[in-house]
């Protein structure tokens, strides 16, 4: 409480003193003399007042503006204050007031003055009621890290006159759970989530502070790697692998296929890409704070058939009765579906196409067909090349009719084999009589007469052909028997039994030419010998 009294001018003393009236009577009082207000908030100004007895208040008013020599203007009159200021005092002893949406502007000395029935009772409230208007600031820190406790502080400019609760907000958002009596906000052990734009209130005003984004710095958190296009990277596409991390400050991200550096940047661009960068990716996001890996994501590139390759097991040498095994080797993602062809002929499906107990049949040229939905290709042709012992073997002979004493006759084997057989042996009878596979009688005579057959021998075996009958004619039995043509029956008195030989080898020649006779030869593996 201020108690303001005044002494008036002499003139008004003395007319005073003719009344009998005392001028400590005089006065105006203000309650409280300063008041600190917040900016657009209404200010109320108590004031009472006293003059003596047997006055009468004809006028009273506020004013601000004090010009020596002059009446101090009614702030009524000025169109500043007409809207926003209020009298809710009186003519006896209230002088109280209201100033509406206060401004900043508006920091001044107010006065009270009142005026009576009598010219020199006027009075005027010296000093006034000082006003300071204030609005509010946020004090923070510009940057904290993660884990710091951090004190904001809701400033005025000066002590605000009512009892104020401040109320703090983040980000519009009021903070309810953190209101305060104080003007302070505490942030212990402080997260990434704590960090935003932050404004205080005083509760009951709608003032607010300007906002302060308060940053919060911390390690990379959150990394994770996006590949653009979710659906089938097939060989030739272009790829994007994104690299999301949450940090602050911002990281920097470095990538690796496997545990090889690949690149930088937030985005790592593969164009053309190809079966080769298949593989596991990851992102690293590194910042002075920290750092941290993403999981690692797999890029599986589609790519037709490549390197296609058929190989033969075993490798070495095949023999006809084993077992052989064909493999197909096949590049490709997703796996192939894998035919095998000998020659143009499909003969099997399958990475692995096995043969038991092969036969020369199965000697040829194989090659396997790799073949998904991008694309196909054949392998080069691997020849299956079988070995077997001797078979077919067969004799031809030469000339392949009559045979006449004195004449030169050649006995031929012929025989199928893998590998050829190099080792020919002859028998009469049972008896060994020469090797190679031609076997020749010059100048043959009776004695030569008799079965024969040969034996063909290579390092997988031996086979002996089938026996082959010399039937050998003296030349004058030949003559006779020829002369007498059908009627050989003449001609067995002429040369006894020998005569008897001749006529039944003429009938069995001529049930020869009827006959079809055919004589393997040596070059035909297949040949046979069909004699009647």
């Amino acid at each position: 409480m201020m108690s303001v009294r005044m002494a008036p001018a002499l003139p008004l003393m003395f007319l005073l003193m003719i009344h009998g009236v005392s001028s400590a009577s005089w006065g105006v009082s203000y309650s409280p003399s300063h008041i600190c207000a917040l900016k657009d908030s209404s200010v109320i100004m108590s004031c009472t007042y006293t003059y003596p007895t047997g006055y009468q208040i004809r006028n009273v008013y506020w004013a601000k503006l004090l010009i020596h020599g002059l009446e101090p203007p009614n702030l009524t009159e000025d169109p500043e204050y007409r809207q926003r200021f209020q009298y809710l005092g009186d003519k006896q002893q209230n002088c109280t007031m209201r100033l509406s949406h206060v401004t900043l502007k508006d920091a001044d000395m107010y006065y009270f003055r009142f005026t009576t029935d009598i010219t020199e009772g006027k009075w005027l409230g010296k000093p006034g009621v000082i006003l300071s208007v204030t609005d509010l600031q946020v004090e923070s820190p510009e940057r904290v890290t993660e884990g710091d406790s951090v004190r904001l502080t809701c400033k005025s400019s000066c002590t605000l006159t009512d009892r104020a609760t401040f109320i703090w907000y983040r980000n519009s958002q009021p903070l309810t759970e953190r209101r305060d009596g104080n003007n302070e906000l505490l942030l212990q052990s402080v997260r990434r989530e704590d960090a935003g734009r932050y404004s205080c209130a005083v509760h009951g005003h709608n003032l607010t502070s300007p906002a302060v984004e308060l940053k919060v710095m911390y390690p990379p958190k959150n990394v994770s790697v996006l590949i653009n296009g979710s659906g089938e990277i097939v060989s030739g596409d272009s790829v994007t692998l994104i690299c999301s991390s949450d940090s602050n400050p911002p990281a920097e991200i470095s990538w690796f296929k496997g545990g090889t550096f690949v690149g930088s940047g937030r985005i790592y661009s593969i164009s053309n890409i190809s079966s080769d960068d298949s593989g596991e990716y990851k992102c690293r996001s590194v910042n002075e704070h920290g750092e941290k890996y993403s999981d690692a994501v797999t890029l599986n590139i589609m790519y037709p058939p490549r390197r296609i390759s058929a190989s033969i097991s075993p490798s070495g040498e095949i023999v006809s009765g084993y077992s052989v095994t064909l493999i197909c080797s096949s590049d490709s993602n997703p796996p192939a579906e894998i035919s095998w062809f000998k020659g143009g002929t499909f003969v099997g499906s399958g990475r692995i196409f096995n043969i038991s107990k092969i036969s020369p049949d199965d000697s040829g040229e194989y090659k396997c067909r790799s073949r998904n939905k991008h694309g196909e290709k054949y392998s080069d042709a691997v020849i299956l090349n079988v070995m077997y012992p001797s078979r077919s073997v067969s004799v031809s002979i030469s000339p392949c009719c009559e045979i006449v004493e004195g004449d030169s006759v050649t006995l031929s084997c012929s025989s199928d084999s893998n590998p050829p057989a190099l080792n020919f042996s002859w028998f009469k009878g049972g008896t060994f009589v020469g090797s190679g596979r031609i076997f020749s009688i010059s100048k043959i005579s009776s004695d030569d007469s008799g079965e024969y057959k040969c034996k063909s021998r290579n390092k997988h075996g031996e086979k002996y052909s089938d026996a082959v009958t010399l039937n050998i004619m003296s030349e004058r039995c030949f003559s006779w028997s020829a002369a007498f043509g059908l009627g050989v029956g003449l001609g067995v008195g002429l040369c006894g039994a020998s005569a008897a030989l001749i006529v039944l080898y003429i009938r069995h020649t001529k049930r020869m030419k009827r006959s079809a006779i055919r004589f393997s030869q040596i070059a035909d593996p297949s040949a046979e010998i069909y004699i009647e």
